[in-house]
């Protein structure tokens, strides 16, 4: 049995984490190993636990979800950030990306998305619904124009193409099937991009894409 992935679960109300952690004791590869009601807590846990994701509301008393996935990024630890709220794409789905977060989940479908989301993002993938996508891509176009390449011009045609890709939510083996590449040939593009760019978390590749511009309208 592989390790299994572990979780902490940060929502100030008991009985959702309670039937979350339900939910997720149903299966073999996933450990929930801890329980946040705060902001402040669910940094605090992660410190101490070092869970590879936190499941993290963002409306809880005290420190939000947020600022409190702010502070876990900064920790430097490799846990990925999984925001699962009832809060709308339209208005939050781009600070959530700022944060540091790997993937946004609506509290609405938690039952279907909630499992292949934390394996997704503890895999190192971002996971975001195909409206997510057009919801980024709508709010930076129209709030600002393309700003220059910058740092995308260390970056050969091939490398452009897997992040462009990756900015859409794609993972290493829907990339390497798209470009004709093995899922290894995606995540050693991958790895040499961050290397060039000075990035330690994929979810990096997806805003810097949206910084710049780099992503167009299909």
């Amino acid at each position: 049995m592989p390790n299994k992935i572990r979780v902490l679960l940060a929502d100030d109300h008991a009985v959702l984490r309670s039937g979350l952690e339900a939910l997720l004791a149903l299966e073999d590869d996933v450990e929930v190993v801890g329980q946040a009601g705060t902001g402040e807590e669910a940094v605090e846990k992660t410190r101490l636990l070092r869970p590879a994701v936190v499941v993290m509301d963002l409306v809880m008393p005290g420190l939000d979800g947020l600022e409190a996935t702010r502070q876990i990024t900064a920790l430097g630890l490799n846990t990925h950030v999984l925001v699962l709220t009832s809060q709308t794409e339209e208005e939050f789905l781009v600070p959530v990306l700022e944060a540091g977060a790997s993937g946004f989940v609506r509290k609405t479908s938690a039952d279907v998305d909630l499992l292949e989301a934390i394996r997704t993002v503890a895999g190192g993938e971002v996971f975001l619904y195909p409206s997510a996508t057009r919801v980024l891509l709508s709010k930076y176009q129209q709030a600002r124009a393309p700003h220059e390449p910058g740092p995308l011009e260390k970056l050969s045609e091939r490398e452009r193409e897997v992040l462009t890709l990756t900015a859409q939510g794609y993972s290493s083996a829907e990339v390497g099937k798209k470009l004709f590449l093995s899922p290894k040939t995606v995540d050693t593009y991958r790895a040499r991009m961050m290397q060039k760019l000075g990035l330690t978390h994929r979810a990096e590749l997806v805003r810097l894409a949206l910084d710049t511009g780099m992503l167009k309208s299909a």
